[in-house]
């Protein structure tokens, strides 16, 4: 096989490793609990570690990719998360977990832009790029239905500590054959780094997700909360003055101008609102309410992402036929009101009860996949690249707000009910089902943002009836 190809072997197994450890914990989670005697604000740093790390540096990845060029950075990323893997699955404890979980998040925001970006370099012509990214985007869709049974299967049958563990082969392969087959990435760009930009936007994600999940149990009104949401305020508004003023800003903020993207961005931010939050709590309620085992709990959301991968494939023809905007209001619509459905399920559910609400919400979630090209086709061609990292930090940032604000939600019913003398199973029901009402209510803001700020011709939308684009992966 030529090179090339085994190039794209590479950049797949990579995507697959960092996509995969967006979901492989949350069915694990309750395992990782009682091992570590951890509460429920100390599983969503589990989670939040990875993608604050992720999200605030992702963008700051695809920079140093232009300075230093996509195939050292893309090495030095995979080395960082390999690592890092391997610090995880050895963690005695959970602060030593978490810290190696934002260690993995930072390998992962250098690995992500350097992986896609590194596809064009690799394959110019343009019948193998299409091929090419068709594989890229199956290996990402492929770990979203994966990522939750891998997650079940392994804490159930061996030490939880695996689904990091894991990574480490995966990621010696994937150096050797990425450092072999990869060629050299050009000239690096002659570009400067945005340090104020990242230091604004870091202290903002990680003010707001501490006051998020640490408010319950430290009191809403302590010092040290109120504090930590005033600098999350102020280093956000720090970040937006120093960007539309810098020369060289980590982002463009001139690219919210333009209706299609700021919509798009904004609808895209709820369905990762949404899909994070959906993992994470309900992966929690097969296991503490029903009673799953953890592979139980991870095959019971294969469906749901094999509905939404399956999807991806005639979504754009749905979208060309009808148009973007009613496209993805219907499937934030089938979101919103599958989650509220969800929250109706007592304490005497089954998962034949939850199942046709999984596979509605599936469906919705899947209808969203021409929302990528209806963002990136807002904009000339030339800042498509940029558009591109927005888009990706936007998903990364609004996944991490779905866990922190829902965990914010489920811990502060659970502890009420709990004081009012509810059993520990009840008490948590009555957090997740709150929350799952509070996250519908939030997801159905994309309808009329959908029909309002994505109002494109069949067109516009980069598909025709006849031939679709290839989507990006759905994880």
């Amino acid at each position: 096989m030529n090179r090339r190809w085994w190039a794209l072997v590479a950049v797949s197994l990579a995507t697959f490793m960092t996509y995969l450890d967006n979901n492989v914990v949350n069915v694990a989670l309750p395992t990782i609990q009682r091992d570590l005697g951890l509460t429920i604000s100390g599983l969503e740093w589990i989670v939040s570690g990875y993608m604050l790390v992720f999200a605030g540096l992702l963008m700051v990845g695809g920079r140093l990719a232009d300075l230093f060029g996509q195939r050292r950075v893309f090495l030095i990323g995979l080395v960082l998360f390999t690592l890092a893997s391997a610090a995880a699955g050895l963690s005695g404890d959970g602060t030593t977990l978490i810290l190696s979980r934002a260690a993995q998040g930072l390998g992962a925001a250098l690995l992500a832009p350097t992986a896609l970006s590194l596809i064009p370099l690799t394959f110019p012509d343009a019948r193998e790029r299409g091929i090419a990214v068709g594989v890229w985007s199956a290996i990402g869709a492929l770990a979203l239905a994966l990522g939750p049974l891998a997650g079940g299967l392994i804490s159930e049958n061996w030490h939880w500590g695996w689904i990091y563990l894991i990574n480490v082969p995966i990621g010696a392969v994937t150096f050797a054959l990425g450092a072999w087959a990869i060629g050299r990435s050009g000239t690096p760009a002659r570009r400067r780094l945005d340090l104020p930009g990242l230091v604004t936007s870091t202290l903002a994600l990680f003010a707001l997700t501490y006051a998020l999940i640490e408010g319950e149990s430290e009191g809403w009104t302590s010092g040290a909360i109120a504090f930590a949401f005033a600098l999350a305020a102020a280093a956000a508004v720090t970040f937006v003055l120093w960007e539309s003023r810098a020369e060289e800003p980590m982002m463009e903020l001139s690219l919210f101008r333009e209706r299609v993207f700021s919509g798009g961005m904004l609808a895209m931010g709820l369905w990762s609102f949404g899909v994070f939050g959906i993992y994470f709590f309900t992966a929690l309620w097969l296991q503490n309410v029903l009673g799953f085992s953890p592979t139980e709990a991870g095959a019971a959301f294969v469906p749901m992402a094999l509905l939404m991968a399956g999807l991806a494939v005639f979504a754009p023809r749905i979208a060309a036929r009808f148009g973007t905007g009613p496209t993805v209001a219907t499937g934030l619509g089938l979101m919103a009101g599958s989650m509220i459905a969800m929250s109706s399920i007592g304490e005497h559910g089954t998962y034949a009860g939850l199942f046709p609400w999984l596979m509605l919400y599936g469906l919705g979630a899947g209808l969203l996949v021409p929302l990528t090209n209806a963002i990136l086709g807002a904009l000339p061609a030339g800042r498509a690249g940029l558009a591109s990292g927005v888009l990706n930090v936007s998903r990364q940032v609004f996944g991490l707000l779905g866990v922190t604000v829902l965990g914010t939600v489920l811990s502060a019913r659970q502890g009420t009910a709990a004081r009012a003398g509810a059993g520990p199973i009840t008490a948590f029901l009555d957090g997740y089902q709150l929350a799952l009402i509070v996250a519908g209510i939030i997801v159905a803001i994309g309808v009329p943002v959908g029909l309002l700020s994505l109002r494109t011709r069949p067109a516009d939308t980069g598909v025709t009836p006849e031939r679709s684009t290839v989507p990006e992966p759905v994880a």
